[in-house]
């Protein structure tokens, strides 16, 4: 790769993630170049190429691959049975990769995967951008300075109320090799960050239910896991809640903090905007969360979201060989944790991770 011009990017897919997760990035930050965007719908093509004129839109991946000399990164953002077949044929043309969670649907996978970017000499990363909500980077924050004391629970959600479900769709897809339901899809997102905070758990415990009429893949569920450190790491995903509770609950030995709603992000790409410039991902003090003891606490400001960063951590680790903005051994452990649970809530069990 070429260190003196922009990353040249090719991006696997032109859905929500695509649309709003990525191409935005890639697109505007001055480390990279959206060079070609690949999906198979006319309507999606018509709107990647009348946004972004610059890049070719090409209607299949073995494009990208049988033209790898001219790209050095691959963003995987199809459906969640393509995520290791196209990362493992992007690594195979030389390229380096971004790929939406989960990575694979095994921890299996995932380690074949790493070992093929290892030999092959790339970066391999799974593009958790929840690491860079607000919230989460306040409570980092919180628990790096101290002023939590030491964690004693860390509970987390994704709660949603969507009593009627969007059947037909590959998240609602009951076939093993879709990866659907919601533990793969939120909760990739709720253990990377538990993970990500106190390291991979030594123990786990889940409840996948399946709520709503027709549903075939777990739509509510809870995961337990128990940390090295001793903290205890609560998740709860669901579609079915029909009360909202706090976004984060952290519980210390010296205070607590407890947040309320959804990272701005988000909602920000879906209508649209531009990422980046004055104000990007902030809040309004109303949606601040508050940190103390009952009846002693203050509102915290949160930090802004900034998925850009994601982004720009990548291309340090690809010009400058630093270590990628999110550790593969630690998406290992979120599909090992995911496997965990899955047989958790079979056999009924805590189950121990070795």
């Amino acid at each position: 790769m070429n260190e003196a011009r922009p990353v040249r990017a090719a991006l696997i897919g032109y859905g929500l993630g695509g649309a709003a997760f990525h191409a935005p990035f890639l697109a505007t930050l001055p480390e990279y170049r959206l060079a070609a965007v690949v999906t198979g719908n006319p309507e999606r093509a018509a709107a990647a190429g009348g946004r972004y004129p610059g890049a070719e839109v090409l209607p299949k991946a073995d494009e990208v691959f049988a033209r790898a000399d001219e790209f050095d990164l691959a963003v995987v953002t199809a459906p969640n049975r393509f995520h290791a077949p196209l990362a493992r044929q992007a690594l195979e043309a030389g390229l380096h990769v971004v790929v939406d969670k989960p990575f694979a649907g095994t921890p299996e996978q995932g380690r074949a995967l790493a070992a093929l970017a290892a030999d092959r000499g790339r970066v391999l990363c799974v593009f958790q951008n929840r690491r860079y909500d607000g919230d989460f980077r306040t409570v980092r924050a919180l628990i790096d300075e101290g002023r939590l004391g030491d964690v004693l629970r860390f509970e987390s959600r994704f709660e949603r109320w969507r009593p009627e479900p969007a059947l037909g769709g590959w998240k609602e897809d009951a076939e093993p090799a879709a990866l659907g339901g919601i533990l793969y899809d939120l909760g990739s997102h709720l253990i990377d960050q538990a993970v990500a905070l106190f390291g991979r758990p030594v123990r786990v415990y889940a409840e996948l239910d399946r709520s709503r009429v027709g549903v075939a893949v777990d739509d509510d569920s809870f995961v337990a896991l128990e940390h090295a450190g001793g903290e205890r790491s609560h998740l709860w995903m669901s579609a079915t809640a029909a009360d909202l509770g706090p976004r984060m609950r952290v519980l210390g030995t010296k205070a607590a903090y407890v947040k309320y709603g959804l990272d701005v992000q988000e909602a920000a790409l879906r209508a649209g905007a531009t990422p980046g410039g004055p104000g990007w991902g902030s809040e309004e003090p109303s949606a601040w969360g508050r940190l103390g003891v009952p009846g002693d606490s203050t509102a915290v400001e949160t930090l802004p979201g900034a998925y850009q960063d994601f982004y720009r951590e990548l291309a340090v680790a690809l010009v400058d060989h630093a270590a990628p903005p999110v550790p593969l051994a630690e998406s290992v452990a979120v599909l090992e944790v995911i496997a965990a649970a899955r047989r958790s809530a079979a056999d009924g069990a805590v189950v121990p991770l070795s």
